[in-house]
């Protein structure tokens, strides 16, 4: 069914239901106070109710909208990856056995968090190499924004690694990285 016949249809029942609720109106008026005819009168004019939800929900429709407002920078904007730490990270051991494989090769983003405080950070796993679980491993973080989360991570600063909803590791801060001009 096309789009105009739904619209078209659309308008008819709202034409329907105000007529239905202004006789309901005029019947009302007419009636005398108590009756059955008086009742059901008030009931056919409460038909119009639905009717302003459609009609409120159309104006909001015709509003013009905003643009969205600009995504956040991410680590896609940064491009090649700068460490601004060197940190100690010890991967926590999963709840089930058969979990217990090594952290993979490849680009991780994360949070680390301090209190409750996170900070979004990457860090990279060298290709060949793969990290145990349980074991500390040195590795490079780089900071989103490191203007703000280098105060807050001095040598020896201890955190622990947030992905999605769950701490996976617990770190601390070995070395700064200085800034690259």
């Amino acid at each position: 069914m096309s789009t105009t016949r739904i619209r078209f249809r659309r308008k008819v029942i709202v034409a329907v239901l105000l007529c239905v609720a202004v006789g309901g109106a005029i019947v009302r008026h007419y009636a005398a106070p108590g009756t059955t005819t008086r009742d059901i009168a008030t009931l056919l004019m409460v038909l119009w109710v639905p009717i302003i939800g459609n009609v409120i929900a159309w104006l909001i429709s015709k509003r013009p909208r905003r643009a969205p407002p600009p995504a956040p920078p991410g680590f896609d904007d940064l491009g090649a990856f700068t460490p601004n730490v060197l940190a100690e990270i010890t991967f926590r051991k999963p709840a089930l056995p058969s979990q217990d494989i090594p952290v993979a090769p490849g680009e991780y983003r994360c949070a680390l968090v301090l209190d409750k405080e996170g900070f979004s950070a990457r860090w990279v796993v060298p290709p060949g190499d793969a990290l145990e679980r349980g074991k500390p491993a040195a590795l490079e973080v780089e900071f989103l924004s490191p203007a703000i989360a280098m105060p807050r991570f001095p040598v020896g600063e201890s955190f622990r690694v947030l992905i999605g909803d769950s701490f996976i590791a617990d770190g601390r801060i070995l070395q700064l990285r200085p800034a690259l001009a």
